[in-house]
């Protein structure tokens, strides 16, 4: 009898031992696929490099007499090579941003809906085009072809990074090489802007660093926009915002919890 109450006790212990440990891992699966869906929501400071980089150099260039030299031979090589203007890039600075809602409507899914992407890619406008006409009205560059002065910073390239960015942002996870052709694609832009005598290659190199950054501060933000502006209809449910650590960086997450 008292072998047979040991066993059945050791038999408990066993299977409350099992159920707490598949329930930790159930635990942890939650957390790592909350933490993976919401990573593009995460604040992290060495994302801030390449864009500030960028916009640095092309208000740099506004007044760098190094820079305005190197602009100038820039446009003095392209101009001797220049048969007939190519206006493609007023149509492929959307690219990269139309292909999301292309790949999605194949079936190939990215990161959020449609009402949550299309909130997301808005902000992203809003702060670039901001951002773009804000400083094309302040530093009053000439055009290298000299229709006007609104040169600096290139609105084509920023739209075309902008996309090229929420482009990575949704599909990096299904495959980097979406990613990847969105840049090729909004650097071909930028590179004919130049071709057809719009802009300087300071205005370009700015425009693409505007454009990336609005898309990043769009993604970190959603949390706050979506909260804030887009109350969501869902009953009983709370938001949290809360920092984590991988191991080898501290970033914030942003969790629904219904």
């Amino acid at each position: 009898m008292f072998k047979t109450i040991l066993f059945l006790f050791l038999s408990i212990n066993t299977l409350n031992a099992q159920a707490q440990k598949i329930s930790e891992q159930e635990k942890q699966i939650v957390t790592d696929t909350i933490q993976k869906k919401d990573d593009t929501h995460d604040f992290k400071f060495k994302h801030l490099i390449i864009p500030t980089v960028l916009i640095g150099y092309g208000i740099i260039g506004i007044e760098s007499d190094q820079l305005k030299l190197f602009n100038t031979e820039i446009k003095e090589e392209v101009n001797e090579d220049i048969d007939e203007k190519i206006s493609i890039d007023d149509f492929s600075q959307y690219a990269p941003a139309l292909s999301v809602y292309g790949l999605n409507t194949l079936g190939i899914k990215g990161k959020h809906n449609f009402k949550d992407r299309t909130i997301i890619l808005g902000t992203s406008y809003i702060l670039m085009s901001t951002s773009v006409v804000s400083l094309k009205s302040i530093t009053k560059v000439e055009r290298p072809d000299g229709s006007g002065f609104n040169s600096f910073p290139s609105g084509h390239t920023a739209t075309a990074f902008a996309g090229a960015e929420f482009l990575w942002q949704e599909y990096k996870d299904v495959s980097i090489w979406y990613g990847i052709s969105g840049y090729i694609i909004a650097t071909g832009t930028g590179a004919f802007r130049i071709y057809n005598d719009k802009h300087w290659l300071t205005d370009v190199v700015a425009g693409a660093g505007i454009g990336i950054l609005s898309t990043k501060v769009a993604y970190w933000i959603n949390p706050w926009v979506q909260e804030k502006i887009f109350k969501s209809k869902e009953k009983n449910s709370a938001s949290v915002i809360l920092p984590f650590y991988n191991g080898k960086q501290f970033g914030i997450g942003f969790a629904r919890i219904f």
